[in-house]
């Protein structure tokens, strides 16, 4: 399926994306800290201890990067289901959703979808329902009309 390809594909160089920035924020902050080292006396330690929590940080958020690369391998585009998995897009009576991890709103030949995990809040009310069920989403009621 096309379109799933796309959105995967989307969602692919998202990820890929904010690997590559923080593996640049975190070899930034490695060079500061080594600069440091070099120049700075042993009464100010201050500025290592803020460059080490950042360090701290990016690391973190790097990880979870990697974790979300290596979940968006489980997708299968060409997976048919009745019933929202990952990996599926859901059309509503009003909005289209791409189960896969959490980025938000994006726009393909016209379309809006919303890339979503279904560890999400609204991910949870979709997971394994099929076309025609309904849900509550923040006051506002949906109606499954497709699940590809």
């Amino acid at each position: 399926m096309k379109i799933k390809t796309q959105l995967l594909d989307l969602c692919n160089l998202h990820v890929n994306k904010r690997i590559k920035d923080y593996k640049n924020e975190i070899d930034l902050i490695k060079e500061s800290i080594e600069s440091n080292d070099k120049v700075s006396n042993e009464q100010d330690d201050s500025g290592n201890s803020k460059l080490l929590d950042d360090l701290e940080k990016n690391m973190n958020y790097l990880g979870d990067a990697q974790k979300n690369k290596d979940y968006l391998q489980l997708i299968r585009p060409n997976l048919v289901s009745e019933q929202v998995v990952l990996g599926s897009i859901v059309k509503t009576d009003s909005l289209s959703f791409f189960i896969a991890i959490s980025i938000g709103k994006i726009e393909i030949e016209t379309q809006d979808y919303y890339i979503i995990s279904l560890q999400s809040p609204i991910g949870q009310h979709v997971k394994s329902k099929s076309k025609g069920h309904q849900f509550e989403f923040n006051s506002k009621r949906y109606t499954i009309t497709e699940v590809l």
